[in-house]
């Protein structure tokens, strides 16, 4: 890391965690340079894929209650 960005990343580091997490928001956007109109095409055909794999029984699908149930369990509720 050169001075100047060392200095920065310094900088950040003195931020309050919301400002910390909303910097790093707005950095991580700047890095996609995939246009929304693609990103939303990659989304429908991941969803298209997925949906081809439940209906041809590919994957088994798992009712919520039982994800509920366990993501309950896991986090000691």
């Amino acid at each position: 890391m050169n001075a100047t960005l060392e200095q920065i990343a310094q900088e950040a580091l003195r931020l309050a965690p919301a400002q910390r997490a909303e910097l790093a928001d707005f950095l991580a956007g700047s890095l996609d340079i995939t246009p929304p109109d693609e990103v939303q095409r990659l989304w429908l055909e991941e969803a298209a894929r997925r949906l081809a794999e439940v209906r041809s029984g590919q994957v088994e699908t798992i009712p919520v209650e039982d994800v509920l149930a366990e993501a309950r369990r896991l986090v000691g509720r």
